[in-house]
């Protein structure tokens, strides 16, 4: 398994949650004395003790249940907004019409607003408007469709209030999504420039002396040189690259921004998407340029892989076909809908029909280990050559059909 590092920080919303909590607690007890000051004016004051009751056992068992996001699930968020609404609409079998048409409060009076503002905590003001609609809905109800000034008042109030903080707690996940972010590349960045001093105090110049030593001496040490050479720039790319893995970042507001890091890729592990200028940077060298986006450019893996596996397919060409002294250069573009990877190389080019005899007498390189890749992924793969002026092949694979 991929080694996983997390890094947790405080959520904004948390304190909402404890709040919720106190509120429901000390909501439940002001009903209870609502209706304990005006007990003798009730006409079933049997339904109303009932109630209260089941109130109070709800409110203490599921006490737990909205201390945060993830164990206040929608099942229950569901049964809560029913048991707010079971009070609203017994209530006219409790009271009498006089004081519920005098606005009146209704059973759960005010515990009533923590249910809706549960569903804005936990989904958005989308969800808040959903309940809170629910709860207005009843209270027009009972009052037989023409409430008085005091309800509508409240009613508005839950509404309004509910969504606006269920958008609140939107901006505050978005807020920690860009610190996770922000955090996560400013730990890459320095662990990046750790190694850069060690690589280039080691590594790097050890490479250097190998290269220059094999030049002075000629012969086989000479391609050993070059080889070192290739291998030091390709090291120096690398290093410099700065390339991040995108933020895997927890959609459970209450763990704050969660942000999980996978350092090291073992054989087996999965993953369902990967940043595809992780898979391109090692093709860089001393005859290879890569130029790369700033920021990720993610692919679900397969198609990431596939897409690398194209440009490798590409690059052996150049190898093959244009010579060891070619020059090539990769160009990554990523255009939100689809990506383009670009390969050219400064060889002799392609002779006009070369392709097609390829095809004929079964040398199926391009057709198969490129355009077969991309016609697979949805994209396209479109070969241009001059004769003398090198070869481009640019490889294209839209998002949405990469799955």
């Amino acid at each position: 398994m991929a080694k996983r590092e997390r890094v947790v920080r405080m959520s904004v919303e948390q304190p909402l949650w404890r709040a919720l909590t106190a509120y429901r607690l000390l909501t439940m007890v002001y009903a209870a004395l609502l209706f304990a000051a005006a007990y003798r004016k009730f006409d079933q004051p049997g339904v109303a003790v009932g109630y209260l009751s089941l109130l109070a056992v709800w409110t203490l068992a599921t006490h737990r249940r909205v201390a945060n996001a993830a164990s206040c699930t929608k099942g229950f968020l569901v049964a809560d907004l029913a048991v707010a609404l079971t009070g609203i609409l017994l209530t006219p079998l409790a009271d009498t019409h006089q004081r519920i048409t005098e606005g009146g409060p209704t059973l759960p009076s005010i515990w009533t607003a923590g249910s809706v503002l549960a569903f804005a905590l936990k989904g958005g003001w989308r969800w808040a408007g959903f309940a809170s609609t629910f709860v207005a809905a009843a209270n027009l109800v009972i009052h037989g469709g023409d409430p008085t000034r005091d309800t509508l008042h409240n009613v508005l109030l839950v509404w309004v209030a509910s969504i606006a903080i269920g958008y609140v707690v939107e901006v505050a996940r978005a807020s920690e999504a860009t610190l996770a972010r922000a955090l996560e590349i400013e730990a890459a960045t320095r662990e990046r420039e750790r190694l850069a001093r060690d690589i280039h105090d080691g590594v790097l110049q050890v490479l250097a002396m190998v290269q220059r030593r094999g030049t002075e001496l000629g012969g086989e040490a000479a391609e050993l040189g070059r080889m070192a050479g290739e291998q030091e720039v390709a090291l120096r790319t690398l290093v410099s690259s700065g390339l991040v893995q995108p933020s895997r970042v927890s959609r459970d507001g209450s763990l704050g921004a969660l942000v999980d890091t996978y350092e090291v890729e073992e054989p087996g592990a999965e993953e369902a998407e990967l940043d595809l200028r992780s898979l391109l940077a090692p093709h860089a060298g001393s005859r290879v340029s890569f130029a790369e986006p700033g920021s990720p450019v993610v692919l679900p893996a397969p198609a990431a892989r596939e897409l690398a596996a194209a440009v490798g397919a590409a690059l052996d060409n150049v190898r093959k076909h244009a010579g060891e002294g070619a020059s090539a250069w990769i160009l990554v573009e990523d255009w939100g809908d689809e990506v383009i990877v670009t390969v050219r190389d400064d060889g002799p080019g392609i002779p006009a029909g070369r392709l097609d005899q390829a095809e004929g007498e079964g040398r199926m390189g391009v057709a198969l280990s490129i355009r077969g890749r991309l016609r697979d992924l949805g994209g396209s793969a479109e070969l241009v050559s001059v004769p003398g002026q090198g070869t481009e092949v640019e490889l294209k694979v839209p998002r949405g059909r990469t799955q």
